[in-house]
């Protein structure tokens, strides 16, 4: 599960950089001024900046959902072994009364 989000994670982070560098080669090979050109950058940066937020944001609340999941299979988990704890600790007990007889 952790090897998933990790590979998201990677996943994401090569997006916003693959973003990044290609807003930045259209830029710097466009014939542009100075001024419009870096009225350009500040714009994609300003639009790259909203993009990686957005990821951000959507890789926080899908971790929070696995970690939930998580937290639900853990306590199914916990009352099923407790529950064959007990039909255990019930049938040792019964095996010692039958044994005392």
């Amino acid at each position: 599960m952790a090897e998933h989000v990790n590979q998201q994670g990677h996943f994401f982070m090569g997006f916003v950089i693959g973003g990044v560098l290609g807003a930045l080669a259209g830029i710097f090979f466009a014939p542009k001024s100075g001024k419009e050109l870096r009225s350009d950058i500040k714009e994609k940066g300003n639009e790259v900046l909203k993009d990686a937020k957005e990821v951000y944001a959507d890789a926080g609340t899908k971790a929070q959902e696995i970690i939930e999941e998580a937290k639900c299979q853990a306590k199914e988990l916990k009352k099923e072994a407790e529950r064959h704890l007990s039909e255990a600790r019930q049938k040792a007990k019964e095996i010692l009364a039958h044994g005392e007889k």
